[in-house]
């Protein structure tokens, strides 16, 4: 092989490669025009879908006294969805927003702190019952990892997910709402029938 020929094909592997070069960065560039769109769909249906949810009312605040905790634990808020569809996350009034937590469970409700996104408080009268799960709006963790709390908000059933930093303490969570829903419930109904009970004999009496 002559000089000339060597010189020939090291010249030919210089313009590959600079060739090659070019078909990298034009690939690099597609690939983040590529991702700019993707991110770009989901802002604009994360958009449309909180003007949908638009009609759901400002969230309740925590009460100047809310009594005594019975329960306290910080962790991270994972999201809410409409009770049941763990796909179907809810966006409106901040509820969208993934977030550090802070817990408190008293005899009013249960009272939801989280720093760099909005506040809000579960009356007891709506706090619908809680279980253990194992994913919620798109975030799946081990079985039985993540709390989930159903409350009642604007005329719908909302299931809210949170992770404890200390995940053992999740039972308690489970038991203590579904004990204050079952009193809720059973106060309601004692009332109801009461109230009955003092109109049949009103009628009775007149």
């Amino acid at each position: 092989m002559t000089t000339l020929t060597v010189l020939a094909i090291e010249a030919e592997k210089k313009s590959a490669e600079v060739t090659d070069w070019g078909a990298r960065i034009a690939w690099v560039v597609g690939l983040l025009l590529f991702v700019a769109f993707v991110y770009w769909l989901m802002r604009q249906g994360w958009k449309w879908r909180g003007t949908l949810q638009s009609d759901l009312p400002p969230l309740p605040e925590s009460p100047t006294g809310p009594g005594a905790a019975k329960l306290s634990t910080s962790g991270r808020y994972h999201g809410s969805t409409t009770a049941g569809q763990w796909l179907d996350r809810i966006v409106a009034r901040g509820l969208g927003t993934r977030s550090r937590v802070e817990l408190t469970l008293t005899d009013q409700g249960m009272d939801v702190v989280r720093p760099g996104a909005d506040d809000f408080f579960v009356p007891r009268a709506q706090l619908v019952g809680a279980r253990l799960d194992k994913g919620i709006a798109g975030k799946v963790l081990a079985e039985g990892g993540l709390l989930v709390v159903t409350w009642e908000h604007g005329g719908r059933q909302i299931d809210s997910g949170f992770r404890s930093d200390r995940a053992a303490e999740h039972r308690a969570w489970v038991e203590a709402i579904n004990s204050m829903t079952v009193s809720s419930t059973t106060d309601s109904s004692t009332t109801d029938s009461s109230m009955k009970t003092a109109g049949t004999t009103e009628g009775t009496a007149r």
